[in-house]
């Protein structure tokens, strides 16, 4: 397994390129995970389910499961939050996990950038940035893709993919 991030301003366009992305490496035959940093307080469950009900009793975790799909919800309690290396290794082996957000995390990303978007470009100041999928070069020397060039983004992500273990030799 391995992993790379996109990481960029909001309103980038971070979560439209992974959308297109993962068809595109599902078409090379790469198995795709993918992992999104939530900035704000966020529910996938409802109200009025009685796994919404369990949890709001105070169960720490709740699987749900069916025929279809299973969902495994960890109520944290004002804890602090896990760290990029602990939510990893909870997912099940796959070639590749794209990681939405994490920024200063130091696993490698692809800094997604839009000019209309008016913000400054995160390289070098931001760790981990090792090329860029953007509307406009860039104002460095780093491999860029266009930021609607499918293709060549995915070949970024897996030439600059690595190990987790890469990054966090106490995980591996």
């Amino acid at each position: 397994m391995r992993i790379i991030g996109l990481a960029g301003w909001s309103g980038a366009g971070k979560t439209t390129l992974l959308v297109k992305l993962i068809p595109a490496l599902a078409a090379r035959g790469v198995s795709v995970s993918t992992l999104k940093h939530a900035h704000h307080r966020f529910d996938v469950d409802k109200p009025g389910k009685d796994s919404f009900e369990h949890r709001a009793a105070g169960a720490r975790q709740v699987l749900v499961a069916s025929e279809n799909r299973w969902a495994l919800m960890t109520e944290l309690r004002g804890g602090p939050a896990p760290p990029l290396s602990a939510l990893i290794a909870q997912l099940a082996p796959v070639d590749l996990v794209i990681v939405e957000g994490f920024k200063r995390d130091p696993h490698p990303k692809i800094e997604v950038h839009r000019a209309a978007n008016d913000k400054p470009w995160l390289h070098p100041e931001m760790p981990g940035i090792v090329a860029t999928a953007s509307d406009v070069p860039p104002p460095h020397a780093l491999p860029r893709a266009a930021l609607d060039d499918v293709e060549a983004v995915a070949a970024l992500a897996l030439r600059f993919a690595v190990e987790p273990a890469r990054i966090w030799p106490e995980s591996g």
